[in-house]
């Protein structure tokens, strides 16, 4: 019996290739959604990122304090007034990290729908 779902094992599989270069701090969609938003806008506070996603104050702080840990992200802490605010912006790693991540991703995708 031949199995659909057979794994090329070969040396040169350009899809485990590709599988390799995908970054697991970014495989949610939430800390997907915060890196987007923080690449095209410099600085991003955290209401505004918890309104843009749609997110929970805990699901959102949890995921920013794992990028954080990665050092994926930097937190600027400071008060307008009397107001706390939290600001973050993505690092230079954070940054190189992500577009790898987004072209690992590309690059998979490209390949899926050549073999079509």
């Amino acid at each position: 019996m031949v199995s659909c779902c057979t794994l090329n094992t070969n040396v040169n599989n350009p899809v485990k290739d590709y599988l390799e270069n995908i970054n697991k701090a970014f495989e949610s969609r939430v800390r997907l959604g915060i890196m987007s938003v923080l690449m095209v806008q410099d600085n991003v506070d955290f209401t505004t990122l918890k309104d843009t996603l749609k997110l929970t104050d805990g699901n959102l702080a949890s995921h920013l304090r794992a990028l954080e840990e990665a050092e994926y992200l930097q937190v600027q802490k400071q008060f307008i007034g009397r107001k706390p605010n939290t600001t973050y912006c993505t690092t230079q790693a954070g940054r190189k990290a992500f577009m790898s991540h987004l072209d690992a991703l590309e690059q998979l995708i490209l390949n899926n729908r050549q073999n079509n």
